[in-house]
């Protein structure tokens, strides 16, 4: 089984995604990596590599050289030796079989000393250039990472970085050395003998690699229908492995199967068809070898038999040529690999290129100190050009007031967390926080300066104290307990075995809704921002625990400026100023006791809630005590009904 054969598909780099430059655009792209400035210890190693390489082939092409030689010392004494023994032995050219033996040892090791020199080079680029990638992810919008599936970007990371290693290593120390080593053996034939050895030598060579980009040309399309399917299963699984609780709700483990198989078949249509054609690529691989072997052995056969060359020099041609043949037996998979590592690479390099669509401007400042006093002057803003989603808001926050923002769904309350926080930038007027405008400071400082308790907290697969210290890393154990503390979730935690150390799961799932509330609570306090924003923190939690909840969120907003965004109306009474949104403006605002006396919009839907809650509360008290009242009576008056209905005894 060839090399090609061997490997697995995973590791090639997907053809999916189309380059957007060439070839020699995406090596500069690459280039600085492996010169990098600043780091002369690196440049060396680069430079000593490429010393150790030229120095491998000069050896490699010396040792056929050597065996010839040896052979030549050794033939006309082929007779006395198999009569004479001794004399046979002390006419061994030792010189020239030591040097043969020293010259395989020194191509050999030079090659080897390249790699480890070079080790620390590549490994170095890989591991700048996947740091960039990642850091560039999270500089890119929301907007860019809701349009794009996880598994999908995953696997261009992945295979991206796995190309400039095969890249590298193919292209640097394989094709281009071995047409170096082409040449070399070319002129030496020329050289020793006449020019038809190196043409026929030359027009072998040129027939191979014609034959082997062209039907690798042909194959590529299986291996990039390969690629394809191995992403879109991937991407499947994952997807159905992330929502593994939906998946158990409806019951669709076989309807989940048979989509991932569909796309398994699919890579398995693919791939038998990728290795066929490889069988029959290596089949004419090794014809167009056979040939150019039994051309150039008869040429040197008919120059002993005229006495032109030696037996030697036959020898010599012959192992030159296996010698450049071996490196090209790997061909057809290198320029396959290599076309597309380049292409992943280059898919990689352009998501690097990717704009940010927010950005700081050039020598923005940090967000000046103070107490946190937020004001929206005539915000407009639309996740699309032709879909207005705010109108005009305008409200201000002073510092350590709380805010309140309700309305129904789709209203826009939501939007106005993901302004502040700089996600996206307004389309019209502008948000101050403090007196700066967020457009002309850091995005980095604005976000340090604000903590939200999401309604859906998503954890890390970690410890609960990894969750809590995600905060502020750098916090003590003491400040991380008294966070957990202050978010009454420090007793749940020492009930635990595990305590702190407890992994939560994928993204929390071992924890209930309100332990994971109190974990994010705890993280937000430990943050210790200036601005909170509460962003329906308890929508989605029982009476009970939303209660409890709110208890520590009073606790966590006080003295802060603090922006409430609520469905549930009853955890809005307390705040300074209420706003009602609907339709993208502000249609009401007041305090509590104002906007019901108003007997408008906010009054409706309180209304409506305290309805539904009494309603609520009236089915449960049914169910607690209709059981009691009914249950004796019941079974009091079924004997007595059966009684009735029985027939009298005679």
């Amino acid at each position: 089984m060839s090399a090609a054969q061997s490997a697995s598909p995973s590791a090639s780099p997907s053809a999916s995604q189309p380059a957007t430059r060439g070839t020699f655009a995406t090596l500069r792209s690459l280039a600085p990596y492996l010169w990098p400035e600043g780091e002369p210890g690196l440049r060396a190693r680069v430079v000593i590599a490429l010393v150790l390489l030229a120095l491998a082939k000069v050896a490699n092409v010396l040792v056929p050289i050597a065996y010839s030689r040896a052979v030549n010392a050794l033939t006309p004494h082929l007779g006395e030796g198999a009569a004479g023994g001794t004399a046979a032995i002390l006419t061994v050219p030792v010189a020239l079989v030591v040097g043969y033996g020293l010259l395989r040892v020194a191509s050999s090791a030079f090659g080897e000393l390249r790699d480890a020199v070079f080790t620390k080079v590549q490994g170095r680029a890989g591991r700048r250039i996947a740091l960039q990638v990642f850091t560039h992810m999270h500089a890119l919008s929301l907007r860019f990472h809701l349009d794009r599936q996880t598994g999908g970007l995953s696997r261009v990371i992945e295979r991206g970085t796995r190309g400039i290693n095969f890249v590298l290593d193919f292209m640097i120390f394989n094709i281009i050395p071995t047409i170096f080593e082409i040449l070399m053996v070319s002129v030496i034939l020329w050289k020793l003998f006449d020019f038809s050895f190196a043409a026929v030598t030359l027009g072998t060579i040129a027939l191979y690699v014609t034959f082997t980009l062209m039907f690798t040309n042909w194959r590529l399309r299986f291996r990039r229908e390969m690629n394809e399917t191995d992403q879109e299963a991937n991407t499947r699984a994952i997807d159905s492995l992330l929502n593994y609780e939906t998946v158990k709700y409806f019951g669709n483990e076989r309807h989940e199967e048979r989509r991932y198989d569909a796309s398994l078949a699919r890579y398995e249509h693919a791939y038998n068809r990728s290795e066929v054609s490889l069988n029959f690529l290596n089949m004419g691989q090794a014809a167009v070898i056979a040939i150019g072997l039994t051309v150039v052995m008869l040429m040197a056969a008919r120059g002993v038999a005229a006495g032109r060359m030696t037996v030697g020099d036959f020898v010599l041609v012959n192992t030159y040529l296996i010698q450049l043949y071996l490196p090209l037996n790997f061909l057809g998979f290198v320029y396959r690999e290599m076309k597309q590592g380049l292409v992943d690479m280059e898919a990689m390099f352009t998501l690097m290129r990717e704009s940010r669509e927010i950005a700081d401007k050039p020598g923005a400042p940090s967000l000046p100190p103070g107490r946190g006093e937020v004001r929206f002057e005539e915000v407009r803003f639309g996740y699309n050009a032709n879909r207005e989603i705010l109108h005009g808001v305008d409200f201000a926050v002073p510092p350590g007031k709380m805010l309140a923002i309700v309305g129904p769904t789709g209203a826009g309350k939501s939007t106005i967390s993901r302004l502040m926080f700089r996600f996206y930038d307004v389309s019209g007027g502008r948000i101050v926080i403090d007196g700066a405008d967020l457009r002309d400071v850091t995005q980095d400082s604005v976000r340090a300066a604000i903590g939200v308790v999401p309604q859906d907290t998503v954890l890390f697969n970690d410890t609960i104290f990894y969750n809590i210290a995600y905060g502020r890393p750098d916090a003590t154990e003491a400040e991380v307990v008294e966070a957990a503390k202050l978010a009454q979730v420090h007793d749940f935690v020492l009930r635990l075995p595990e305590g702190y150390k407890t992994r939560v799961g994928e993204r929390g799932l071992k924890l209930s809704g309100g332990e994971k509330q109190r974990v994010a609570i705890a993280r937000t306090i430990l943050k210790n921002p200036r601005i909170l924003i509460l962003d329906e923190a308890t929508s989605a939690l029982d009476t009970r625990t939303e209660q409890e909840i709110q208890s520590a969120l009073r606790g966590v907003s006080r003295g802060r400026t603090t922006l409430v965004i609520a469905h549930r109306l009853s955890t809005v009474v307390e705040a300074d100023e209420i706003i009602v949104l609907s339709e993208g403006r502000i249609a009401e605002r007041g305090t509590h006791a104002e906007l019901v006396a108003a007997e408008g919009l906010y009054a409706a839907m309180w209304r409506r809630q305290a309805q539904a809650v009494a309603l609520a509360e009236a089915a449960a008290a049914a169910r607690d005590v209709l059981p009691e009242a009914e249950g004796p009576a019941a079974r009091q008056a079924s004997p007595a009904t059966a009684g009735a209905s029985a027939p009298a005894p005679v």
